[in-house]
């Protein structure tokens, strides 16, 4: 049964387009991830949807009695709301008629008790039969429980009990972003819109929040930049660009491998049109030249065939995206950096303690932990920006370090964006620092804007460029996909991918974190197992977050096992005989996984063979010198080909 349908639908403002001709229907259950760059008109399209925007065309059905619920990317309520409020009580507001119904309950008992004498009398009765007929309703739309769920929903979101009667005007804007999530969650709409959810959650709180969402059996449309999310709980994705939206099956991955199927097919009608169309404007024109009766009767029925023809749009090219590479400076030691010891506390507030690890020359770590475990803390302490309560941080030989704050703090509101790069090279020239602004989408009159008004993806993609051409050899970023939309993040991956520095990075973001990772350092509270620390090097690169979570998840049972004793011999038997499957299951799907990325290198590589053969006994046949470069490249294909054929079986 579709829950939801959007036809046609259009919005403008003046004559500027948003949106225009967006059609999709999605049935009972399904959920639905919106995917496109910043400003394209994903968090309008929620607001049409809901109806707080009038749209300029085309219409939205929602099925009859479907209730939604929205998470704005401001996400939490308006200060003035805010104020006079506990944490707990917003998350009761949420059910005004529980709250509505307790009330008049409660005045009801009250005026039956006051009136126990007047048992017999047609007020009581009808006050009676009112309360019965509210209690028993109360009970069934689940009066009882609303209050144990919200406070349990509060603690799956990050919230200890100590926050919950704290004053909603003290929250963090993280907090109040996971509150105002909390409070969507717990009314379990039919129709939940939320609109970048896994901004401020750590990774703990995501798992739950995908666990919740793959088991909400109602409609979930989800505008994110997190592609493992999407992957995970999305069955279907609506890529919006061009001020237009198509509807993939699948999650982000499946979508995007089936929309890069999609544009070769459209290219290639619109090529072989084209050149249909240029092979009868050549008839046309020959039979016209010869300008004898038949020719032009000939000419004038292959022209008309030609006006009826329906032409097919050229295909347009995807949004500019930018474009960096990372080069390093000078070459440091082979020890990058030493961590002897570390702890932190602010007051009687314990960060962790007795810290101690190694980076090495072109590492690529990763340092995660829940929100408020101190990552950021360490970042600062290993920049030399807060001293450490204990313990030493030592830098190797020659190591010149470039730093990305999360919150951009390193930029001056002043300035313009031009002004801003060129004060921190003055020794480049204006035509070099536009050119390296163009390259993060920065052109035009963008370069003038004050960077108090750009946006926090602008303010990034500024701290990024800064940070590109510092040369450095050592990279520590903090939160560096925050506030930047997929291509950018995509050409982060790769800039970093192709680096060959070192590189310290605080992430939630898995999707990158697995793409990048060699290895993970987490930070876990002090009385676990005695230790603050957990450093896990990861064996395949590429898959290093589902690998890492696979070996802390087994560690946890291995601990949890080994905390519980040995007290029956046959229990612990079969519990060492299900971790010893379960690691066997493990290994299994890592070398599944790496021979699947075997066969798809394979797969680029036997293309590129054919592409490089082609050239090489045709347009290069008589360019000696880059028929050589061929050549060698062929053989280098061939050789790479031959091992992957070996590893796999082939």
């Amino acid at each position: 049964m579709t829950s939801i349908s959007v036809e046609s639908l259009g919005f403008a403002v003046g004559t500027k387009i948003i949106l225009e001709n967006v059609s999709f229907s999605l049935e009972e259950g399904d959920k639905l991830g919106i995917i496109g760059v910043n400003g394209s008109g994903k968090s309008t399209l929620f607001k049409l949807i809901t109806g707080e925007y009038e749209a300029t065309s085309g219409s939205v059905y929602i099925s009859k009695d479907k209730t939604i619920g929205v998470l704005t990317q401001d996400g939490a309520f308006d200060i003035s709301e805010l104020c006079a409020d506990t944490v707990l009580e917003q998350m009761y507001s949420a059910f005004p008629e529980f709250i509505r119904a307790e009330k008049r309950i409660a005045e009801l008992e009250k005026e039956l008790k006051d009136r126990e004498e007047e048992s017999q009398s047609d007020i009581y009765r009808s006050l009676t039969n009112e309360y019965t007929e509210l209690y028993s309703r109360f009970v069934r739309d689940g009066g009882l429980e609303f209050r144990g769920r919200a406070e349990s929903i509060l603690k799956k979101m990050g919230f200890d009990e100590e926050t919950f009667n704290k004053p909603c005007s003290t929250l963090s804007g993280g907090q109040r972003t996971r509150l105002a999530l909390s409070r969507q969650l717990c009314r379990e709409p039919d129709i939940l819109l939320l609109d970048e959810p896994t901004n401020h959650l750590d990774m703990e709180t995501l798992r739950w929040l995908e666990n919740f969402l793959l088991s909400y059996k109602k409609n979930v449309l989800v505008i994110s930049h997190d592609r493992y999310f999407l992957d995970k709980i999305t069955n279907k994705t609506l890529h919006v660009e061009h001020h237009k939206a198509k509807l993939y099956n699948g999650g982000y991955t499946q979508s995007m491998e089936q929309r890069k199927i999609d544009r070769e097919i459209e290219e290639r009608h619109y090529k072989n049109q084209q050149r249909e169309i240029a092979r009868q404007e050549a008839y046309i024109a020959q039979q016209r030249a010869w300008n004898r009766e038949r020719n032009i009767i000939a000419a004038e029925s292959r022209q008309k065939a030609l006006d009826r023809m329906v032409k097919l749009d050229k295909p347009q090219n995807d949004p500019k995206g930018i474009r960096m590479s990372f080069t390093k400076g000078g070459e440091s030691g082979n020890e990058v950096l030493s961590v002897k010891n570390l702890s932190m506390a602010f007051g009687e507030k314990k960060l962790f303690d007795d810290l101690s690890f190694l980076v090495k020359k072109g590492e690529k770590v990763f340092i995660v932990g829940s929100n408020g475990c101190g990552k950021s803390t360490l970042i600062k302490i290993l920049l030399g920006k807060i001293a450490a309560t204990g313990g030493r941080v030592e830098t190797g030989y020659n190591v010149e370090i470039g730093y990305y704050d999360q919150e951009n703090q390193n930029l001056d509101m002043r300035k313009t964006v031009l002004d801003e790069l060129w004060d921190a090279y003055p020794s480049m020239n204006e035509t070099d620092i536009r050119n390296a602004l163009a390259l993060f989408r920065f052109v035009g009159e963008d370069v003038f804007k004050t960077v108090s008004v750009i946006s926090g993806g602008e303010r990034a993609r500024l701290t990024l460029a800064k940070l590109i051409l510092s040369r450095m050899n050592l990279l520590i970023l903090d939160e560096p996909t925050n506030h930047l939309d997929i291509g950018s993040r995509e050409a982060l991956e790769s800039a970093l991918e192709d680096y060959d520095g070192t590189v310290i990075t605080v992430s939630h973001d898995r999707y990158f974190i697995g793409k990048l990772a060699t290895r993970i350092i987490e930070i876990r509270p002090g009385d676990w197992n005695g230790s603050d620390l957990l450093d896990y090097t990861i064996t395949h690169t590429g898959a290093g977050y589902d690998e890492y979570r696979e070996y802390r998840d087994a560690r946890e049972e291995r601990l949890a096992t080994a905390s519980a004793g040995s007290g029956n011999v046959k229990e612990s038997s079969e519990k060492e005989q299900y971790l010893k499957a379960k690691q066997s299951a493990a290994e299994i799907r890592k070398e599944q996984k790496r021979i699947e990325r075997l066969k798809k290198e394979a797969e680029k590589l036997e293309a590129e063979l054919e592409e490089v053969e082609a050239e090489l006994y045709g347009d290069a046949a008589s360019d000696y010198q880059r028929a050589a470069e061929l050549d060698a490249r062929k053989n280098e294909i061939e050789e790479r080909l031959m091992e992957i054929y070996e590893d796999i079986g082939c």
